[in-house]
């Protein structure tokens, strides 16, 4: 009988009861469970005895033995180390990494991802709103937000309240990881991390040596000098969200490598060291061949996406520089630019830009389809309070029609050579918003082609605005 808990009515359960790890150590004491006794090393519950004996209690690190030892040294005697296999599957992804991004549909974005543990002293309980702050405060093309709940907190929510709790932030493009798995998946993916005092954030410290935060501010539960407190002690304290960039610029790198290192034992031969204690029990001998280590799988990406965007934009000597943030949780900006056909229709008439994004290559193959200029004049006649429509073609490039400019633009977008390799692309919509913004504060219409910088956090994309050649205008859309 293989368990991770010795909770519960296992006593029932007759046969050999092995204890599996359990999280990254024991960092939380509960109430309730023995007295100054790390949950899940509770000697009441270890020594009970009954017709569940323990055969094997399997322990991650050197220093949990000695913890436990601390509650009554009889627990020790079938205690044995042999690391962490979820750990061992979360090294082993490693090199998923891209391929967990492109199913995020990351792209060049920051991916920050929030833990949050469960009880009263967790993220979700503590600060309920940090979500959707941060979905509010941090620029759209900038950051990707993801979200790790711990199933007991799921449990105690369900589905349907934890959905309309987190809708903001939901709403806004958050992921929300699955419970099983897929959370891992996301941590690998991550660029930057915020934790409270669960243990989820020791894989990410094992996995790479990423900026993270704490946005644990005390109470009971923690354990002191485990390897959590460890880690909380040496990483950045976030205060409000809206500081969260400067709190992860002021991580020092290693900062988790001692906490990891001190939950951790035997990483990458976890698995190893357990398949050999149990066959050993079964007495049997394992056999010559170890099955191979099954990778995470891709995590999915969010459910919903913004469908408008409240976009700030600031004319520099070279360009517009723009942050676009979800509309409905941020302060209204220069204007607000709606994506038509995926938002709702009072959302549509207020737009400032409405753009269209390319259909499915069956949509433009029917018998009635639009062409990027015919839309574009159908959608500032349709719509009168609107000043601009772009028609987002296959290509990534934009047709751009400005109410009361005699013709249309096109706006070509050259992808941002990173210098480590990489290239990036931005979201042609982001940068109809930059030319909507340039051309509009413009006294006269522009001779063309006009080379602008439509700068996007640290990133400037070179655009080029030309005029609109035959064939571009009876382009299917």
């Amino acid at each position: 009988m293989l368990t991770s808990s010795p909770k519960g009515d296992l006593p029932l359960l007759r046969g050999r009861h092995v204890l599996l790890p359990h999280g990254a150590g024991y960092n939380k004491s509960i109430p309730g469970e023995g007295a100054d006794s790390a949950s899940g090393l509770d000697p009441v519950l270890l020594l009970r005895g009954g017709d569940a004996p323990i055969a094997l209690h399997a322990l991650a690190h050197p220093s949990q033995v000695a913890r436990l030892a601390v509650g009554d040294t009889r627990a020790v005697r079938r205690a044995k180390v042999i690391g962490d296999p979820t750990l061992d599957r979360a090294l082993a992804s490693r090199p998923l990494r891209d391929q967990y991004r492109a199913a995020l549909k990351t792209g060049p974005r920051t991916l920050l991802a929030l833990v949050s543990t469960w009880g009263r002293e967790s993220i979700l309980r503590q600060r309920p709103d940090l979500p959707a702050r941060l979905a509010a405060h941090l620029p759209y093309d900038e950051y990707q937000l993801a979200l790790v709940v711990h199933p007991n907190e799921r449990s105690r929510l369900g589905t349907f309240e934890l959905a309309e709790m987190l809708a903001p932030a939901l709403d806004a493009g958050m992921i929300l990881a699955a419970p099983h798995e897929e959370w891992a998946s996301v941590l690998i993916a991550a660029d930057a991390l915020i934790t409270d005092h669960g243990s989820a954030a020791l894989y990410y410290c094992a996995v790479a040596d990423r900026p993270m935060v704490s946005s644990y501010h005390g109470g009971a539960e923690l354990i002191a000098d485990s390897p959590m407190h460890t880690l909380l002690r040496r990483i950045p304290q976030l205060g409000p969200a809206e500081a969260v960039e400067e709190a992860l610029r002021a991580y020092r790198p290693g900062a988790g490598l001692e906490a990891a290192n001190a939950a951790f034992a035997y990483q990458g031969d976890g698995l190893n060291r357990l398949r050999t204690e149990l066959y050993a029990l079964l007495d049997l001998a394992p056999p010559g061949l170890g099955s191979p280590l099954r990778l995470l799988p891709s995590p999915q990406p969010a459910d919903r996406s913004p469908t408008g965007f409240d976009v700030h934009a600031e004319l520099t000597a070279e360009g517009v520089r723009i942050a676009r943030r979800p509309v409905g949780i941020a302060l209204p900006g220069h204007h607000l630019a709606v994506e038509y056909g995926a938002a709702d229709e009072n959302l549509t008439r207020s737009a400032g830009l409405l753009y269209r994004r390319p259909l499915p290559t069956s949509a433009t193959q029917a018998e009635l389809a639009w062409t990027s200029d015919g839309w574009a004049r159908h959608a500032l006649s349709a719509y009168p309070g609107c000043r601009s429509a772009t028609a987002i073609l296959p290509s990534g490039v934009c047709l751009l029609r400005i109410r009361g400019h005699a013709h249309p633009y096109l706006l070509q977008t050259e992808p941002k050579d990173d210098g480590d390799g990489r290239i990036a692309r931005v979201d042609p919509a982001a940068v109809a918003s930059a030319a909507h913004a340039w051309l509009l504060a413009q006294a006269t219409c522009p001779s063309l082609p006009v080379h602008l910088a439509c700068h996007i956090g640290a990133r400037d994309f070179h655009v080029l605005i030309r005029p609109v050649s035959d064939g571009e205008t009876t382009q299917l859309v």
